[in-house]
């Protein structure tokens, strides 16, 4: 296992639940996976070794607010990529 394997990035798996939660049937994978740029970027970096350590340490009110968060950041860079799409 290479570094670059052994740590992740919480919000990753966050902002794929929220692109799950607001796919919409005409949403493509190259869009989908611009929002998911845009998104990831606009949102801290909350790095982990090991899921279940990210899931006992994080107390309940901080895991929702981290999913309003990445939601929120869906929903905007849903708007962005659709009003900067190249034709």
């Amino acid at each position: 296992m290479s570094l670059r394997d052994a740590i992740d990035n919480f919000y990753e798996r966050l902002v794929l639940d929220a692109i799950d939660a607001t796919r919409q049937e005409a949403d493509t994978t190259d869009y989908l996976t611009d929002v998911m740029c845009v998104a990831l970027n606009r949102l801290p970096n909350r790095y982990y070794r090991h899921s279940i350590d990210m899931m006992f340490y994080l107390a309940d009110e901080e895991l929702k607010s981290m999913k309003e968060k990445s939601l929120a950041e869906v929903m905007a860079a849903r708007d962005f990529v659709r009003e900067h799409q190249r034709e």
